[in-house]
């Protein structure tokens, strides 16, 4: 249990946080609980790469922390995501749910090709895109804009921008990872053809 694991551990603890004080913000209208969860979801998104900093800078890296940090990340996005695309008005703004759909729907996709090439080739390479990252921070933007109301104070076509952002590159990186699964299964010798004078039983 490494320090860069303990940090992802409390950040994965803050996201429960974040949706109780949401929820009680949105029925409520009370801005302490609206304030609380912004501040659950900003400490969680720089714990982030204060734990990543750790593990890169003191040799920390771990099979654990491997699986605990995209863990959180994931955790945090999608729960933001799905609360905020509930009609909370008038209190908050809303998520589209396509834009819902699609990102659930790609992180479904990629667990289960992860699923199969594991169990196919018996390893996976991952390749982290930068159409994965754009995503990642355009869903983020979209977050923040809702729970700061700034989609009240400002023209609502600013969001739109970071929704449509959201959507394509979400769409585009889920679209790469499925290529990148097909070419590992491709190249794997028990996908393979037989070559010729051999049978298959």
């Amino acid at each position: 249990m490494t320090t860069a694991n303990k940090i992802t551990i409390l950040r994965i603890l803050l996201i429960p946080v974040f949706i109780v004080e949401t929820l009680y913000y949105v029925k409520t209208g009370n801005e302490v609980h609206r304030l609380v969860a912004i501040l659950a979801f900003a400490i969680t998104a720089i714990l982030d790469g204060v734990d990543g900093y750790i593990a890169r800078h003191y040799n920390q890296i771990s099979e654990l922390g491997k699986i605990l940090d995209p863990l959180a990340d994931k955790l945090l996005l999608v729960s933001a995501i799905v609360i905020l695309s509930f009609d909370n008005s008038p209190r908050l703004g809303q998520i589209p749910l396509w834009l819902t759909g699609t990102i659930i729907g790609r992180d479904l996709i990629i667990l289960i090709g992860v699923i199969i090439v594991r169990s196919t080739v018996g390893k996976l390479t991952v390749h982290p895109r930068l159409t994965g990252k754009i995503a990642t921070v355009y869903q983020m933007i979209a977050v923040v804009w809702i729970l700061l109301r700034w989609d009240f104070i400002f023209h609502r076509h600013y969001l739109k921008i970071w929704i449509v952002g959201a959507g394509i590159f979400t769409a585009a990186s889920g679209l790469l990872y499925v290529w990148d699964g097909m070419k590992q299964l491709g190249s794997h010798p028990s996908s393979s053809p037989a070559k010729k004078g051999e049978t298959c039983s």
